[in-house]
C-alpha cells in the first residue's frame, strides 16, 4: 500500500493530521495537474492553478468531501473530475450560454480535443462528455483524465486498468463520438 492510501484511510477514519499529512504528499502532483490543465484555457483566465488546487482539494476532503477512496488512483480519478467541475462552474459563472450566434468549433484534432476555447465552448464540450457519460461511461472517464487531469494516453490507460490497444480503441470512439455529438449542437 502507497503512502497516498495509508493516508486516504486515516482521513477517513477521522485522523485530524492526516488531511494535511496528505495534502503535503499530493500537492505537487495535484499542480501538475492543474498546471497541465490551465495550460490548455484560454489566457487572461482570472483561476490559477494554485486556486484550483486548493478548491479541489478542500471539495475532496472537506465538508463537501466524499467519504472513502479505494486508493491512490481512486483519489486523483476523484482530483481531475473536482477539477474538470471547478472549471465548467468557472466557465457558467464569467457568462451565460449565448443562444444562436457566436458559434465556434471545437478542434478535435489527432492529439485530442483542444480545449482552447472561450468558456460556452467549454460548456458545450460538458455537456457532451456528459451525454457521453450516460451512454459510455468508461469512455467519457478516459476523456476526463486526458482532458482535465492532463494525462497522456498511456497514464489514463494505467489509471483505467485498460490495455494500450484498448485505450487507443476507446479514445478514437470518444472523439468521434464527442465530434458528431457537438457538430449537432
Amino acid at each position: 500500500m502507497t503512502d497516498v492510501t495509508l493516508l486516504l484511510g486515516r482521513v477517513d477514519d477521522g485522523d485530524p493530521t492526516a488531511s494535511e499529512e496528505l495534502y503535503a504528499l499530493v500537492y505537487e502532483e495535484l499542480r501538475a495537474m492543474a498546471r497541465r490543465q490551465m495550460a490548455r484555457e484560454r489566457p487572461g483566465r482570472t483561476l490559477q492553478a494554485t486556486a484550483l488546487v486548493h478548491e479541489a482539494y478542500l471539495k475532496l476532503v472537506g465538508a463537501e468531501g466524499e467519504d472513502g477512496w479505494a486508493n491512490r488512483r481512486h483519489f486523483f480519478k476523484a482530483a481531475a473530475e473536482k477539477m474538470r467541475q471547478i472549471l465548467i462552474d468557472a466557465a457558467r459563472e464569467k457568462g451565460a450560454r449565448k443562444r444562436g450566434g457566436g458559434w465556434r468549433r471545437l478542434s478535435l484534432d489527432h492529439a485530442g480535443l483542444a480545449l482552447d476555447t472561450p468558456p460556452d465552448g467549454l460548456l458545450d464540450l460538458d455537456d457532451a462528455i456528459t451525454a457521453l457519460e450516460a451512454e459510455h461511461p468508461l469512455r467519457a472517464e478516459l476523456v476526463k483524465l486526458r482532458l482535465f487531469a492532463g494525462l497522456g494516453q498511456g497514464e489514463a490507460a494505467a489509471a483505467l486498468d485498460l490495455a494500450p490497444t484498448t485505450a487507443d480503441r476507446q479514445w478514437a470512439f470518444a472523439r468521434a463520438w464527442l465530434w458528431r455529438y457537438l457538430e449537432k449542437t
